[in-house]
Parts: structure tokens; sequence; C-alpha cells
């Protein structure tokens, strides 16, 4: 299953949400508030990173929107969606 980790008014997560969708990828939205701290620590040692949107495969951290959309037109995404 994808997850991706998003904030309210973030312009990369409604586009990563919106090539998931036109892909046909199921997946978890999780929104992390700006002032959860707890949460941004959590997601920053399992990523990496400190952006959102985050997106996740699995364990498998695929990256941002640009690194979807790049896996997108490389690839293609229908590996994200079987399990």
């Amino acid at each position: 299953m994808v997850k991706i980790y998003t904030t309210d008014s973030c312009p990369y997560c409604t586009r990563a949400k919106a090539l998931l969708q036109q892909r046909g990828v199921p997946f978890e939205e999780i929104r992390i508030s700006w002032d959860d701290d707890a949460a941004w620590d959590e997601l920053s040692r399992r990523s990496g990173m400190q952006t959102v949107p985050q997106i996740f495969a699995g364990d498998r951290l695929i990256g941002g929107y640009t690194e979807l959309a790049q896996l997108d037109s490389t690839q293609g995404l229908d590996s994200l969606k079987a399990g």
C-alpha cells in the first residue's frame, strides 16, 4: 500500500495525490500538522526528509512529488498498484 504524508495547503502534496489518482494507484493519506513535532521527528527519522509530501510504497521511500513524477515518466506507476 502506498502511504503519502501531507500537510494542508501543500501544492506538491496535491499534485502527488492527483498523479496517484490518475494512474489508479490506491493510497492512504496521512496528514501531519505543522506543529506536531513528534510526528515530524518520527517521519524525519524514517525518511531523512523534512518536507512533504513523503511517499512510501510499503517500507520503501519513493520520495516526494519530483521523485514520484520521475518514476512515472521512466517506469510508470503500475508497480505501486500491487500491495
